[in-house]
């Protein structure tokens, strides 16, 4: 993947992981949180593999390898996929999409520390702190007077569900990073991830029951409206994400890429607004400025950087 060709993959992934928000809240009006995670995750799944079987490929045999694809699959997918699952059915979508934000500043604290390319520098941090503004604008409109109706331990405990799956994001991406630098390709590491998180997803919303929590209901139940939000998680928001995600981190790095974060809640309170009939106001708009300022800050002149020659892709180190 070239530079610009990672640009341009930049701002689709934003869209698709923008939307995700609202298909999520839809979803989880009847389908239970993990066994929503289980569906989306299932079905990108079954496509990874596909993509895998076509190139030729398949997922590693060595220990070394899976233990990277499991830790991904719990760390990437699983546990952010059910904490804004679940959190979305304590708060509104355009609120989670805003502190989903917050995921690039987790990432920014620990690429510093795992990555010797990755090192905060004045720029960057500045970049950082505009777009975090506009974050925190962005959330200050979403708890206006209307804006929430839970109660306010429910809302307390949705949010930091939405914070906990960013950190999770900002961990997952340097860790895939590091995966893929070392041995494994970036598209075996979406399938091997995905896979695992369908399988745990998939126990839990077949065990959730007899440990009290709510039975898996029939595809058959399910309305249109709701069937189809499923669909497009799973076929887009996670399988076509994936396609772009990872080999986006090898191209751009995980600090570069987790930017897409900030144009996130644009995409999410825009959606909601039209769809959800959520305000749109000054503050979106200021919000939105600064989200997008702080991109441009911390890439500088996006337009220089779209010219650079491509880098050259990540190397899969051989064993031995």
């Amino acid at each position: 993947m070239t530079t610009k060709q990672a640009w341009a993959g930049f701002w689709l992934l934003a869209l698709i992981w923008g939307s995700s928000f609202l298909f999520i809240r839809i979803g989880v009006e009847q389908v239970p949180p993990f066994q929503l995670v289980f569906l989306r995750t299932g079905i990108a799944a079954v496509g990874l593999h596909l993509v895998l079987a076509l190139r030729g490929q398949r997922l590693p045999r060595d220990w070394r390898s899976r233990g990277d694809l499991l830790v991904l699959g719990v760390v990437n997918t699983v546990i952010p996929f059910a904490l804004i699952t679940w959190g979305e059915t304590r708060i509104e979508s355009g609120l989670a999409s805003v502190l989903q934000g917050t995921a690039a500043l987790f990432t920014l604290v620990l690429a510093h520390f795992a990555f010797a390319d990755e090192r905060v520098t004045l720029r960057k941090l500045a970049g950082l702190l505009v777009g975090f503004l506009g974050v925190v604008v962005l959330a200050t409109r979403s708890a206006a007077p209307g804006g929430v109706t839970s109660d306010a331990v429910g809302h307390l405990l949705g949010q930091a569900a939405i914070i906990g799956a960013s950190f999770c994001y900002g961990l997952g991406g340097i860790y895939g990073r590091r995966a893929m630098q070392q041995r494994l390709e970036p598209t075996v590491v979406a399938t091997g991830a995905m896979t695992v998180a369908a399988v745990i997803s998939g126990a839990i919303a077949w065990l959730a029951p007899s440990l009290g929590g709510p039975a898996p209901v029939g595809l058959g139940q399910l309305t249109p409206t709701v069937l189809g939000a499923v669909l497009a998680l799973g076929l887009v928001n996670t399988f076509g994400a994936y396609l772009l995600f990872y080999p986006l981190v090898a191209t751009l790095g995980a600090t570069r890429t987790s930017m897409v974060t900030y144009v996130i809640p644009v995409v999410g309170l825009l959606l909601g607004a039209l769809f959800l009939g959520e305000r749109v106001d000054l503050l979106l708009i200021l919000g939105a400025l600064l989200i997008l300022g702080g991109i441009a800050i911390v890439n500088l002149n996006l337009a220089a950087l779209a010219r650079w020659p491509a880098r050259a892709p990540v190397k899969v180190a051989e064993d031995g």
